[in-house]
């Protein structure tokens, strides 16, 4: 129940029962007051607007005998619900003589969403009983203000983890927590500085280059071959700072292999002031051949800046990401960024660590690995067919394959044959900066992480009706 503010206007020619009568039904016909919310009472409505209750009384009774609230004996009044009511247009839509534009809502029996995760599977009973040892064992100490790059023990935890798994050389001085890689990146902006030039692999992640572009950065795209990013490209772009995904790039799949990561760390030790920020999103999802160490793990002179989330790997609601600086801004950081406090709550980190620190983690990466292979190949399987007219790419990691039609089908058209059977499939142009050579795309992503296995199946017996 929240207190309603009413605009009473005494010059109005109304009267204030009929004000307030007016404002609580559009309210409710807007769908602002929701069904089943309840009302204040007449006695506080009338202290608040500072009415007479009689007025107060007199609005909600127009109210109750045309049906838009309901009195329940000793609880007091509460919204109805208003099944398919009719919504006139607005005084200024209908002045201008047009209709109020209408989203068009697509129902979909079949989402590949490359980036969606099963939740299915989290040991939620775990997760609780951490969350109540770390409430109770703490004495409310995770309640006063923390460290603002996050809790030491859970940086510690961080590193080693890092190291283990990913080759990464770092002290927990160096990393940083954040909620989330958005705010990451706006801090790293503080440290790099307005006056950045920076380049992307193209197509992109397209939430980064939006956030880079707000920063008003320089940003210029370099294309890729089948090893990711072109260093002649890169150095015809006269960048100072570099943004890639070396190990699983987002969207094509693309894997840097050692040679072309060595040619780039050789293009940042050319120059004093450039670095490389390394995108490691989701790299614990690997299907073929060994894993490859983060480009960060291979830099000796301090020039990667290493970026990592657990929202693929937990959840995506835990927002817990992390950042590793080299030495050299980690100074520029404490001079210029110390008083921006943490963004992730003490006690989500807290038990984040316990989670990690007692090996849950690693059980439960390794039971999601397992099960997103099952699908991962399940998914492979049922293309099969579908490779006459069809190149598949990008299978080798993460949670998402590529499409590409070898008959001339362009992206719209899969895109819209698949929704006529409601099927959602991704086109590769969302990604993409700027026009694509000229030629219309012909590329979708398919992604398997967020379906069952059953709704893999239909979803590909559904496209191959639309697309075979």
């Amino acid at each position: 129940m929240y207190d309603l503010t009413v605009e009473l206007c005494t010059g109005s020619g109304k009267c204030l029962y009929e004000q307030i009568y007016e404002y609580i039904r559009q309210e409710i016909r807007e769908g602002k007051l929701r069904p089943g919310e309840r009302l204040p009472s007449t006695r506080s409505l009338a202290e608040y607007l500072q009415v007479s209750r009689s007025t107060a009384s007199l609005a909600y009774d127009q109210l109750l005998s045309e049906g838009y609230i309901a009195s329940r004996p000793y609880r007091g009044y509460y919204v109805c619900r208003m099944e398919g009511l009719y919504r006139l247009d607005t005084p200024k839509a209908r002045a201008a003589g047009t209709a109020q534009p209408v989203e068009e809502k697509v129902s979909y029996s079949v989402d590949f969403s490359p980036t969606a995760t099963d939740m299915s599977r989290f040991p939620f009973s775990v997760w609780r009983k951490i969350n109540k040892n770390v409430l109770s064992e703490s004495g409310g100490s995770l309640f006063a203000q923390g460290d603002v790059q996050g809790e030491y023990s859970l940086r510690e935890t961080i590193g080693r983890y890092l190291h283990s798994s990913r080759g990464v050389n770092c002290n927990p001085q160096q990393i940083i927590v954040g909620a989330g890689n958005d705010y990451l990146l706006l801090l790293l902006e503080k440290i790099l500085g307005r006056h950045v030039r920076i380049a992307m692999e193209n197509p992109t992640y397209k939430r980064a280059y939006q956030i880079f572009a707000s920063f008003g950065y320089e940003i210029t795209t370099v294309d890729m071959d089948e090893s990711g990013m072109t260093v002649s490209g890169l150095r015809q772009s006269n960048a100072t700072a570099v943004y890639v995904m070396p190990s699983h790039q987002y969207p094509t799949g693309v894997l840097m292999p050692i040679g072309r990561r060595l040619e780039l760390l050789k293009w940042a030790n050319e120059e004093p002031g450039r670095y490389l920020i390394e995108d490691d999103y989701d790299s614990e999802f690997r299907y073929r051949g060994k894993p490859i160490p983060s480009l960060q793990a291979s830099d000796t002179r301090g020039r990667v800046i290493y970026m990592g989330t657990f929202s693929k790997s937990i959840a995506p609601a835990i927002r817990v990401s992390y950042m590793v600086l080299p030495q050299e801004l980690l100074e520029r950081y404490r001079q210029q960024c110390f008083f921006y406090s943490a963004t992730v709550s003490r006690i989500d980190q807290k038990i984040l660590e316990e989670f990690i620190g007692q090996g849950y983690f690693e059980r439960y990466l390794n039971k999601m690995r397992k099960y997103y292979r099952e699908k991962h190949d399940l998914l492979l399987e049922g293309l099969t067919d579908f490779g006459a007219d069809f190149r598949v790419t990008g299978e080798n990691a993460g949670l998402h394959l590529l499409l590409t039609g070898r008959r001339g089908q362009t992206e719209p058209e899969l895109i819209s044959t698949a929704r006529a059977l409601g099927v959602r499939v991704y086109g590769l142009s969302d990604s993409l900066v700027g026009k694509a050579g000229g030629q219309p795309g012909r590329t979708v992503l398919l992604g398997y992480g967020g379906l069952e296995p059953q709704e893999i199946k239909n979803g590909l017996a559904l496209l191959r009706q639309a697309w075979l």
